[in-house]
């Protein structure tokens, strides 16, 4: 999905729920879709107020569930009470996520056989898939064995 589409489907998801699309609503969308990386909050926060800094944080966290709930953004939760996002510009995509516990990046590598796990799966029960998500948390076996990470300054990247 290109970032117009995505814009588009925001706006139309805003509309649907009765809201405004707002100067701060844009900003935050696209201080996300100017993302490559996976980013927090916080940090969709910085990156919003550079682009319009009359964005508040709480405008922030309301929309959110708005960029999530619109299938524009994509949320990662790594536990510890932690949620990570990150556009999503191909929803047909299928991702599993390894995480190092001991930095917390996140990786994301191609799964096309989540697809047809899912649908295996819920078939058995008499269900249809909806969604789903591969999640693996792993610790660093450079950081073990040698002490380092090369990716602890790093947030993500994808494979």
């Amino acid at each position: 999905m290109s970032t117009e589409d995505a814009r588009v489907k925001f706006r139309t998801h805003l509309a649907a729920q009765g809201l405004r699309v707002t100067n701060q609503r844009i900003a935050i969308f696209d201080a996300a879709f100017g993302q490559k990386e996976h980013f927090t909050a916080e940090e969709l926060l910085a990156h919003a107020r550079a682009i319009d800094d009359s964005v508040s944080r709480a405008t922030v966290y309301r929309t959110l569930p708005h960029l999530i709930g619109s299938g524009v953004l994509r949320e990662v939760d790594i536990g510890k009470n932690l949620k990570y996002y990150l556009p999503n510009t191909d929803s047909s995509a299928q991702v599993a996520q390894v995480i190092c516990v001991d930095c917390d990046k996140i990786f994301e590598i191609s799964a096309p056989f989540m697809s047809w796990y899912g649908s295996t799966v819920s078939s058995k029960l008499g269900l249809t898939p909806v969604s789903q998500r591969l999640q693996v948390s792993a610790h660093c076996d450079s950081l073990k064995s040698a002490g380092v990470c090369k990716h602890r300054a790093a947030v993500s990247t994808q494979i």
